[in-house]
């Protein structure tokens, strides 16, 4: 039977080296040079057979439903644990389907699954079985032979029509580069050398495009691990200091993850590790990574115009004084906003109930319902009806992003949160990335935010923390996405690939240009994105980013940079507001200290 439970990951990126934590049948996997020495002998004896369909790299994960099964390959762990970098993979152990289980049985149990990724190395092949699960899938299904062992296994598979991609090399390395190439996150680019049956022989081979991340070691990108231990320090300050409980930091530089670490803890107590899939409230950063995306996404296709006003868009602002102010306006918040309405402070008692109702649908928290069209007869009227005073200036506002919330759900009729998922996330293979968590995940996925004492009466654990956004029931255009650092590297390598990821064009490079260039005359600002600030004692968001740096904070303790100067992407995911609201993370400067490391590193070289 299928297990329900996911095999533990035991690949970690520990910063400056790839290991494994908790598979002892495995050795230490090679780091640095060694590493990369290791790679470079797979690669040359990796080759790609049967992919006339190009179904190598997979495309439109949106519509695939992928399952992995193993036999005897001692590195399944690790190539398990790479594709589910990529997308939601169910891991399968085929061992378990001996006696009165067969692997018909298995066919049977994955019905339901679209694309079978196989792994066998040659004992395996000496199972008419494992032969016949492969030749009988391949007729309906989407199947893949991932083959490690010498040449003698390809003349086992000459009756297989499915892609095979066979590694002559049996290791960890092998293991992840095969998983990688299955994805994109490496290229393949070798022949075969010689002829080893009829079906294989002597320069065949399809070569294939790297098109997603890679995960790597430092040396890979030109970089000494060792010059990255600085991050280990300053985020280990940042616990002791308790600036945040603990924190996810990771790095790609080149389109390759060569840091992912998690350190500390969900909370003070000490009883839940932080880890690489944990899922955090990234607070403000879903201007950008919600709201902006989709703004530029329908400016690309023509159905939002800059040079348009929110009464354009939004018929009830047509007779307010926010009538005229331009899309562009907003986006680089100097439409005169103010910075935020009034939220809980506001709430009459007779305006929620501890319990869901149809008069009282809205779930703020735990305990805590809003009545029907609380938004519309209380936040909308008072977004609509503040005052302009600043318009010109730079005024940071989340009511502009409330607004282009507004403007984004009528032009596609769609909620923000729905279409960010369809066309974004769950295309891109962002496993976790989403409004309202709590829907998909186990708060024990989910570092706590602040124990809300006077409103809401709990410790947020999977809801949204910012107020304003928890009275929109979780879903804002400010605030309310939760990710883990991966999603966000995988959302933000497409944006250093000016719109395109795993051969797809998400947004147009123009747009994206557009966007993340300096276009405000008295700010740093883009649309919607953060800058570089020329102020030099600013340091912002480090001393050594580029004037190319674009991206953004979140009142949560988070933070995304790209820097297109180094091909960097940096992200930094913290719970900094448990058990309540402290200023230490940034008195410290924890984030743009880290930062500097990384550019240090890159300075430093190997």
């Amino acid at each position: 039977m299928i297990k329900n439970k996911w095999y533990q990951v035991c690949l970690v990126l520990s910063g400056f080296a790839l290991f494994n934590t908790a598979c002892a049948q495995n050795p230490p996997l090679l780091t640095g040079q060694a590493f990369i020495a290791e790679e470079r002998l797979v690669g040359n004896s990796t080759v790609l057979f049967n992919n006339a369909s190009y179904l190598i790299p997979l495309q439109k994960l949106e519509e695939l439903k992928i399952a992995s099964v193993h036999f005897s390959n001692q590195y399944a762990t690790v190539f398990d644990s790479l594709l589910t970098k990529y997308n939601k993979v169910q891991l399968v152990d085929g061992n378990s389907y001996t006696g009165n289980k067969t692997l018909a049985n298995l066919t049977s149990d994955l019905k339901f699954y679209n694309t079978i990724i196989v792994q066998v190395n040659d004992a395996d092949l000496n199972n008419a079985d494992v032969l016949d699960f492969i030749s009988s899938n391949q007729k309906n299904k989407n199947v893949i032979v991932a083959a490690f062992g010498n040449g003698a296994i390809l003349a086992k598979l000459d009756a297989v029509a499915a892609p095979i991609i066979w590694t002559e090399r049996v290791s960890q390395v092998s293991a992840m580069y095969s998983a990688e190439a299955i994805f994109g996150g490496i290229a393949v680019t070798q022949k075969l050398t010689k002829t080893y049956s009829n079906a294989y022989k002597a320069g065949m081979g399809f070569v294939t495009d790297k098109t997603r991340l890679q995960y790597t070691v430092p040396e890979e990108a030109g970089i000494n691990a060792a010059n990255l231990q600085g991050i280990d320090k300053i985020a280990q300050e940042a616990i002791r200091e308790r600036a945040t409980p603990g924190c996810v930091v990771l790095v790609a530089k080149d389109g390759k993850v060569i840091f992912n670490k998690a350190y500390g803890y969900h909370t003070y107590d000490n009883v839940i590790p932080d880890k690489l899939t944990d899922i955090f409230d990234v607070a403000s950063m879903t201007k950008v990574s919600a709201t902006t995306m989709e703004a530029m996404q329908l400016t690309d296709q023509g159905k939002l115009s800059l040079e348009k006003t929110l009464g354009d868009y939004i018929p009830l602002a047509v007779k307010s004084n926010k009538n005229s102010i331009q899309i562009k306006e907003v986006l680089m918040h100097q439409a005169g906003l103010i910075p935020d309405i009034q939220s809980f402070e506001k709430v009459k008692p007779a305006d929620h109930s501890t319990d869901s109702s149809a008069a009282y649908p809205t779930k703020v928290s735990d305990h805590y319902y809003l009545r029907k069209d609380y938004y519309k007869d209380v936040m909308l009227p008072e977004m609509l009806n503040s005052p302009l005073k600043t318009r010109g200036q730079y005024v940071y506002s989340d009511v502009s992003m409330l607004f282009m919330q507004e403007v984004v759900e009528n032009i596609t009729s769609v909620p923000l949160n729905k279409y960010v998922q369809e066309h974004f996330y769950t295309p891109l293979g962002m496993q976790t990335a989403g409004f309202l968590p709590l829907y998909r995940f186990s708060p024990d996925q989910i570092p706590p935010t602040e124990n809300d004492k006077e409103y809401r009466g709990s410790l947020l654990d999977g809801y949204v923390h910012d107020p304003t956004a928890a009275l929109l029931g979780g879903v804002a255009g400010h605030a309310g996405l939760f990710a883990s650092a991966n999603d966000i590297a995988i959302l933000y390598q497409m944006m250093l690939n000016r719109g395109s990821y795993g051969g797809f064009q998400y947004i147009k490079p123009e747009v994206v240009d557009l966007f993340t260039s300096k276009q405000s005359p008295v700010s740093r600002r883009g649309l919607g994105f953060d800058r570089w600030d020329p102020i030099a004692e600013r340091h912002y968001p480090s001393k050594l980013a580029s004037d190319q740096t674009y991206g953004h904070t979140g009142f949560t303790g988070t933070c995304i940079w790209v820097d297109p100067k180094y091909n960097l992407v940096y992200v930094f995911l913290s719970n900094r507001v448990n058990p309540s609201v402290g200023s230490k993370l940034g008195s410290l400067n924890i984030r743009p200290r880290i930062q500097d490391v990384v550019y240090e590193a890159i300075g430093k070289g190997l």
